[in-house]
C-alpha cells in the first residue's frame, strides 16, 4: 500500500481540517517518549565533551528547534509522518568515544557529520541502499524494534500494577467503543491515577527559556577518527534505516533522498549550537504512522505536524521541558508507549511473515534486531537487517 496521498501540495492551513484528538495525543506521547527515553543521555553526552550548564540547555534548544521544524516542515510537505529525532546511539557513542577532543573540535565533528548525511541524502547514494530492502525484512526490523516496547506494557505491572493494570483495561475498551480516543483516554487515566498517587513529581519544575550558544567550530585528525566517522556510521545505520523502514512497513513511501538530504542541511545550520546528529526517528515514528494516530493513513502526517510542535516547546524551555517530562512515572510512560505501539506491532509481523518465501529470513531479521545485539556501537536493527538479507540470499531456490 502506497500512502502518497494526491494532494501532497495542498493549500497553507489545509492540514488544519485533518486535525483529530488523537493526532494531537500521538503528538504529544510520540516527544514524550523521546524525551523520557533518552534526554539524560544527552546531557551525558554534552557533560563528556566538557559542556557548561548554558551549553547543555543550548544543546537542547538546537536539537528540539531541529526536530520540530523538519517534522513540521518535511510532514506537511510530504503530507506523510515524518518524525524525526536526535541520534540516541550517537549520544551513547559519544560518552564512550569522544576521544578527549575539546568540545570546540566536536562541535566541528557535528558539523562534518551533518555536510555527509546532507550529502549521501541529496545524492540518492542512500536512497539506492535502501530500496534493495525488502519489505518483509522491513517489517520484521520494525517488528523487532517494536517488541520491547509492547513488552513494557506487563512489565511495567511488576512495580504499578494498579495503574497499568487499568490503563490497559481502558484501553481494550477504548479499542472497542472509542477507537479514534483510546490512547488519549489511556494517557488522561495515568496522569489522573499517577498524580492522586503521589507518583508525579512536579516540585522541582522551573519554567526557563533556554538561550542558544554559538561555538566555533574546529576539527583534528582527533575528532575526525574519534567522532565523525563513528557518529556517522551509527546514525545512518542504527536510525536513518530503521526510520525509513517504519514508514515502508507503515505503508508510506517517503522522497528519501529529499527527506535525508533535508534533515542534514537543518543540522549543518543547527550543530554550532549543538545540534550533535538529526536523524529518522524509528520507535516514535512508529506512533505516530499507526492506526491510534488517526484511523486515516491520509491524515496520520498530522500527528508528527503536533510532535514537531511539541519539539519546539521543547527547544524553547529545554531544561524545563526535560524536567517535567522526568517528573511522569517511568511505567506510566512504558505503559502508554507500548499501547499505542500494539496496532503497529501486529501489522508489521503480518507484512514479515505473510510470504512464504521470505519467512524465515524476516523471522530472522525480526529476532536478531529484538534481541537488542550491539556490535562496533553499532545497535540490532541494522545488524537484523544485514542477517535477514544473508538469509534471503541463501534461501532454498524456489521449484
Amino acid at each position: 500500500m502506497n500512502t502518497t496521498p494526491p494532494d501532497a501540495t495542498a493549500p497553507r492551513g489545509a492540514w488544519l481540517r485533518d486535525i483529530a484528538p488523537s493526532s494531537v495525543a500521538a503528538g504529544f506521547v510520540t516527544v514524550l517518549v523521546g524525551f523520557t527515553s533518552s534526554a539524560v543521555i544527552v546531557f551525558q553526552a554534552a557533560q563528556a565533551l566538557g559542556a557548561s550548564e548554558a551549553e547543555i540547555a543550548s544543546w537542547l534548544w538546537a536539537l528540539g528547534i531541529g526536530m520540530g521544524v523538519t517534522c513540521i516542515g518535511l510532514s506537511l510537505r510530504w503530507r506523510m509522518p515524518i518524525v524525526t529525532a536526535w541520534s540516541t546511539p550517537g549520544a551513547a557513542m559519544l560518552i564512550a568515544t569522544h576521544a578527549g577532543v575539546p568540545l570546540s573540535d566536536a562541535i566541528g565533528a557535528f558539523v562534518l557529520v551533518a555536510l555527509l548525511t546532507a550529502l549521501v541524502g541529496f545524492s540518492g547514494v542512500f536512497e539506492r541502499g535502501m530500496r534493495r530492502v525488502p519489505l518483509s525484512l522491513a517489517s520484521g526490523l520494525l517488528a523487532g524494534v517494536l517488541l520491547r516496547f509492547g513488552m513494557d506494557v506487563f512489565v511495567s505491572m511488576r512495580t504499578q500494577m494498579a495503574m497499568t493494570l487499568a490503563m490497559f483495561v481502558v484501553y481494550l475498551c477504548g479499542r472497542r467503543w472509542f477507537p479514534r480516543y483510546a490512547v488519549l483516554t489511556t494517557l488522561l487515566l495515568g496522569m489522573t491515577i499517577a498524580g492522586a498517587s503521589g507518583l508525579l513529581h512536579l516540585g522541582d519544575v522551573e519554567l526557563r527559556v533556554a538561550q542558544p550558544v554559538f561555538t566555533m567550530p574546529s576539527l583534528s585528525l582527533a575528532a575526525l577518527f574519534g567522532i565523525v566517522l563513528p557518529l556517522f556510521v551509527v546514525t545512518m545505520a542504527s536510525q536513518n534505516i530503521p526510520g525509513i523502514a517504519v514508514l515502508r512497513a507503515s505503508g508510506y513511501s517517503p522522497p528519501v533522498s529529499s527527506t535525508i538530504g533535508w534533515i542534514g542541511a537543518t543540522n549543518v545550520l543547527l550543530a554550532p549550537f549543538g545540534a550533535y546528529s538529526l536523524c529518522m526517528a524509528a520507535i516514535t515514528a512508529a506512533i505516530c504512522s499507526g492506526r491510534e494516530a488517526h484511523p486515516e493513513p491520509s491524515k496520520r502526517y498530522v500527528a508528527a505536524v503536533f510532535a514537531g510542535i511539541f519539539y519546539l516547546f521543547t527547544g524553547v524551555f529545554g531544561a524545563t521541558v526535560a524536567a517535567l517530562f522526568a517528573a511522569f512515572p517511568k511505567e506510566l510512560v512504558m505503559a502508554v508507549a507500548g499501547l499505542a505501539l500494539f496496532g503497529t506491532i501486529g501489522n508489521s509481523l503480518t507484512a514479515a511473515l505473510r510470504e512464504d518465501r521470505d519467512r524465515e529470513a524476516a523471522l530472522i531479521t525480526f529476532l536478531v534486531t529484538a534481541s537488542g545485539l550491539s556490535l562496533g556501537g553499532i545497535g540490532s536493527a541494522f545488524w537484523g537487517l544485514i542477517a535477514g538479507s544473508i538469509a534471503l540470499l541463501l534461501r532454498p531456490r524456489a521449484h
